[in-house]
Parts: structure tokens; C-alpha cells; sequence
């Protein structure tokens, strides 16, 4: 009876030792990262959802600026064809080769953006003011969604590093720090999107020049 109380101590002193070394922070911080990566992908993918409609509505009235939305279309099926899980949150290269083509789109729809302005009368359909008010409200939340991302990789970084919670993340779990999202190298200022003749031939009079007219996808903050 004597050693029953003084055995449960034990147990509780080794509990609080085992979470102290991050045996359950590390592995919950993770599972953290994970669930917003997919409210990441989810934004994107509401986006890309949009793009279809969003194309075939301009294909309608300004069907002389094929090149452009061939490229939106292009872009697009580019965006969509690389997939993140979760293990690839750890490989920088791979990771960058999904934001470059997110940000590949992104610039597209400046662009798309650009030239609709050449169409009064696209711009007064109500179904292409709808769907642009639903691609700016996605492209909203995919910022939104970058910078909780980023807010969790950096608490998860953070633990994996600090002690004594890097004892189980390197003698237990095996953790690698995961990547955020980061700003392009010269993202403050407007990109040039070059889109070769696709204003040479067809193009309606008085249509913008493509010089930067292009978007880069919102960043979310760094840490």
C-alpha cells in the first residue's frame, strides 16, 4: 500500500518528462500544419474550380483573345497537376515547384483581367460580375489560408527546435521543419507577363499593352 502512491508519482513525473520532450507537442503541432495545408489547397482548388466558367463567359464576347485564354487555360491545368501532401512540406524544391505554378496562374488572371477591360460588354454581363466577385473572394481566402499556414509551420519549426521538445523530434518522430510560403524575389514590384504576339492579331483598338499588367499571387507573411 506504501509503494502503490509512491509508484504513481513515478508514472505521472514520467508522463510530464515524456511531453516535456515533445513526445505529444511535436506529432500535435504536425497534425496542426497538415490541417491547414489543406484549407490552403482547398482555397486554391475553389479557385480553380471557378476558372472554367470564369473563361468560357469571356470566350463568349471576346473570342479574338484566344492566346490569352488558352493561357489562363494552360496555366491552370499546370496549377492543378502538382499535389502536395504532406510529406512534401519538408522538401523546399518541391514546394516551390507548387507555389511557382500557383503563382503562374495567378499572373494569368491579371492578365485575363486586363483585357476584359477592352470589352464593355462583358464587363456589363451580370454572370461574369458574379463570377469575378466569387475568383476575387477565393483569391481572398487563399491569402488568408498562406498566412494561417505560415502562423502554424512557424509554431511547429519553433517546437521541433527549441528543448527540450527537440529530443523527441529527432530521437522519436524524425521531424523535419516545414516550408512556408514565401514572397517571389521582386514580388513588390508589378511583374511583366509576356505572352508573345497574342495582341498582334485580333486585338480589339485601345487593348492595354501587356506590360505590367500581370498579378503575383498575394504573399503571406513570413516568419
Amino acid at each position: 500500500m506504501i509503494r502503490s502512491p509512491f509508484r504513481f508519482v513515478l508514472v505521472a513525473m514520467a508522463a510530464l518528462s515524456l511531453s516535456a520532450c515533445g513526445i505529444n507537442s511535436v506529432p500535435t503541432k504536425e497534425e496542426a500544419v497538415n490541417a491547414q495545408w489543406a484549407n490552403v489547397q482547398s482555397a486554391y482548388q475553389r479557385r480553380a474550380d471557378l476558372i472554367p466558367n470564369l473563361v468560357s463567359t469571356v470566350r463568349a464576347a471576346a473570342g479574338s483573345e484566344n492566346q490569352i485564354l488558352n493561357n489562363v487555360t494552360s496555366a491552370r491545368a499546370r496549377a492543378t497537376s502538382i499535389n502536395i501532401t504532406s510529406d512534401d512540406l519538408s522538401d523546399p524544391a518541391e514546394f516551390q515547384r507548387f507555389q511557382d505554378a500557383q503563382n503562374q496562374l495567378t499572373q494569368a488572371m491579371g492578365q485575363l483581367r486586363t483585357v476584359v477591360e477592352a470589352y464593355p460588354q462583358l464587363q456589363s454581363q451580370g454572370r461574369f460580375a458574379d463570377l469575378m466577385t466569387a475568383v476575387e473572394g477565393a483569391e481572398n481566402q487563399i491569402n488568408v489560408e498562406r498566412i494561417r499556414y505560415n502562423e502554424a509551420v512557424q509554431d511547429y519549426n519553433t517546437e521541433i527546435r527549441t528543448f527540450p521538445s527537440v529530443i523527441g523530434a529527432k530521437l522519436v518522430h524524425g521531424a523535419e521543419a516545414k516550408v512556408p510560403f514565401q514572397a517571389s524575389a521582386g514580388a513588390q514590384n508589378a511583374p511583366t507577363v509576356d505572352f508573345g504576339n497574342a495582341f498582334e492579331n485580333g486585338a480589339p483598338a485601345g487593348a492595354p499593352a501587356n506590360d505590367n499588367a500581370g498579378e503575383q499571387a498575394p504573399a503571406a507573411a513570413t516568419n
